[in-house]
């Protein structure tokens, strides 16, 4: 199924879904997605691939210095955490009701 709008195609993980990090420095760990950029293909994933950024001081930080913060992640590097069973799965889609829903391939259930 094409979109209209653009040519991407739909991805198959959305804010708020708990993904593993597959490949790269931060292989094994675990987070909620907190954002996700399309143009880029990259997931923003809470307290998973922190980098040291130096920061001037202004009215937020009055202070300055370094902070830690979460850096993007290819969407390739990231696997969904099935909901029902806590292990990595696949995500299909399916119509039910009318509607076209998203569901692990591991268990069959369906994504919220």
């Amino acid at each position: 199924m094409e979109r209209k709008s653009n040519s991407q195609p739909k991805l198959k993980i959305k804010k708020g879904d708990t993904v593993k990090v597959i490949s790269g420095e931060s292989k094994g760990q675990q987070g909620k997605v907190l954002e996700v950029i399309l143009e880029s293909r990259k997931v923003i994933v809470e307290r998973v691939n922190l980098v040291s950024k130096h920061t001037r001081p202004n009215a937020k930080n009055t202070q300055g210095g370094i902070v830690k913060q979460e850096a993007p992640i290819h969407i390739s590097n990231v696997m969904l955490v099935d909901p029902a069973s806590g292990k990595t799965t696949r995500v299909g889609r399916k119509e039910v009701d009318g509607k076209l829903v998203r569901y692990a391939k591991k268990s069959g259930e369906v994504i919220k």
